[in-house]
């Protein structure tokens, strides 16, 4: 009665460790991780141009010689494109937001469904950017 046990061949598993900061390049970031480490960028942007922002406001309200002055400025085609960053920024931050808070209700947590609503979000962002750098550049 002693048979021998056949033994199951293992399927090798993936081995998780840390990275290095010289593999960076060879690892490849899931559309998750991406609005994750875009969401953290986008609000550190904003929070550092905010007093400059807010300053620029004051100024605009102040009289109508310093709101002229800064219509002025917003013209140049380099405060332009900071513009744009920052409307991207906001656009990232808000989308990126939103699909926290559904995370939070626990929804789309699922692996395809989170990748797909990452990949949403990372589509969402830059097509409202693009609106709003068309109105920006005066296209309509």
């Amino acid at each position: 009665m002693s048979e021998a046990v056949k033994e199951v061949p293992k399927k090798e598993r993936r081995e998780f460790r840390n990275i290095h900061i010289t593999e960076l390049p060879n690892y490849r970031l899931p559309p998750a991780g991406w609005v994750s480490i875009l969401h953290r960028v986008s609000g550190a942007g904003l929070f550092l141009a905010l007093p400059f922002l807010l300053y620029l406001f004051q100024q605009s309200v102040q009289s109508e010689m310093t709101y002229a002055y800064i219509r002025g400025v917003m013209e140049n085609p380099l405060v332009k494109l900071v513009l744009l960053g920052l409307i991207w920024a906001y656009m990232q931050h808000f989308c990126a937001g939103f699909r926290h808070l559904f995370m939070d209700m626990h929804w789309a947590l699922e692996k395809e469904s989170s990748r797909n609503s990452a990949i949403a979000v990372l589509v969402v962002s830059l097509l409202l950017t693009a609106l709003a750098g068309l109105k920006l550049f005066g296209v309509f």
